[in-house]
């Protein structure tokens, strides 16, 4: 006689556990809320190509035209994005005046490679990491003390053209 019951055995209890906390995960309601805020400013560009790589590489953190693929809504995805969204446009946003308090030091981070970030669970290849907005066919983004410039082989004008 034995004094211990069987227990099922503890990989299926694991994964039914995981499986109930992923569950109760998504009535979490943080990360759902994908409204994009009105636009308060629009900035200036020097060219339509220095717009598109800017809408390529940055646009989803750092404007208000977030584009929220269908995985946004599923936790805990939507939280990673909800928050680096929302971290990013506090920091530097092109739709809000003045561009945010560190519109300085994103171009800063542009430049020394760390912007975008490589792509993540959260972030598709194709609008983050390497070529995005450093190295790639289009070029550098930069941020000059007059607006957004290209430097690089879009560049019609030399290795460096400015907003005018």
């Amino acid at each position: 006689m034995s004094l211990h019951p069987a227990r099922p055995p503890l990989l299926p209890r694991m994964l039914l556990g995981l499986i109930a906390l992923f569950v109760v995960a998504q009535l979490v309601p943080y990360g759902r809320a994908h409204a994009n805020p009105t636009v308060q400013a629009r900035p200036k560009w020097d060219s339509p190509q220095t717009e598109a790589l800017f809408t390529r590489a940055c646009a989803d953190c750092h404007s208000h035209a977030t584009v929220w693929p269908s995985y946004s809504n599923v936790a805990p995805v939507s939280w990673l994005m909800q928050r680096h969204v929302d971290e990013d446009r506090s920091r530097f946003d092109v739709n809000v005046p003045g561009y945010g308090r560190d519109a300085d030091e994103a171009a800063k981070e542009v430049g020394a490679g760390s912007m975008p970030p490589a792509p993540a669970p959260h972030r598709p290849p194709e609008r983050s990491g390497e070529g995005a907005a450093r190295g790639g066919p289009g070029g550098d983004l930069r941020w000059g003390t007059r607006g957004w410039r290209i430097r690089g082989p879009l560049s019609r004008t030399g290795p460096r053209r400015k907003v005018s």
